[in-house]
């Protein structure tokens, strides 16, 4: 079986910059499978980032390699890392993208090449990386371990004067607002608070009418809020950071 490198990145596909990553990756292994979870992460967005590999990876096989680069800091001192979790591989800036894989995880930090280009670290050293990873190598042939990874949890909810208040941590191309509510913490006699608009819980956008409010739980394991043919971000001006209070009606 074929191994399977998957790629996040921020790069967008304006430029030549993921082709070349990806030509990068088949140089080292050819036979490998690409699949480009994302390339349109907002600039620099590590959050973003780390939010859409956590939601995604576990739904990949043992052994795939997880590529994922979204690296303000290319070229600075910031470590380049390789990891193993959950039987899957990762490499990535050490920039706190890794955060949902780092328990119990192996993490090396890798050698930059002096050829490698300071402002393109995707292709010139992780991107080899990650090939190698795909072709069998040991992690611990890709480096030196690290015992002290970047930590950059998401935020979690928290009680504040006897109400659960959380926050958008992203926002999907439909507008739908992402909370860090996760499922077990809602019941579908709850109703949710963001600015000054109540939103009340169903199960899924068909559960009101078009244009209408609604929050449920998201596919992703956690509660989103949405409106019906139309984009919650733009009906209600809200955006990552946005505040949510959970309420109690039963």
């Amino acid at each position: 079986m074929a191994s399977i490198i998957t790629l996040l990145t921020d790069f967008g596909s304006h430029d030549s910059y993921v082709a070349e990553m990806k030509a990068a990756l088949l140089a080292g292994a050819p036979d490998a499978v690409l699949v480009d979870i994302t390339h349109e992460v907002m600039p620099g967005d590590i959050r973003a980032a780390q939010y859409l590999l956590d939601r995604s990876w576990r739904r990949f096989p043992n052994g795939t390699v997880h590529l994922t680069v979204v690296d303000p800091e290319v070229g600075t001192a910031r470590r380049a890392l390789a990891a193993s979790a959950g039987g899957q591989f990762f490499v990535a800036p050490d920039n706190g993208l890794l955060t949902p894989v780092l328990d119990g995880a192996r993490v090396m930090e890798l050698a930059v090449p002096r050829d490698a280009s300071p402002t393109f670290h995707g292709r010139d050293v992780f991107a080899p990386a990650a090939a190698r990873l795909a072709m069998g190598a040991r992690l611990a042939d890709l480096g030196v371990t690290v015992d002290d990874a970047i930590r950059f949890p998401l935020p979690a909810p928290r009680e504040v004067n006897g109400a659960l208040v959380g926050e958008v941590i992203y926002v999907d191309r439909f507008g739908t607002l992402v909370t860090n509510f996760p499922e077990w913490m809602l019941s579908g006699g709850d109703r949710l608070h963001l600015g000054g608009s109540a939103v009340t819980v169903g199960r899924t956008f068909g559960d009101v009418e078009r244009g209408g409010l609604v929050a449920f739980v998201g596919s992703g394991g956690t509660v989103e809020i949405a409106v019906r043919d139309g984009s919650a971000a733009r009906t209600l001006g809200a955006g990552v950071g946005g505040e949510v209070r959970l309420e109690r009606l039963s």
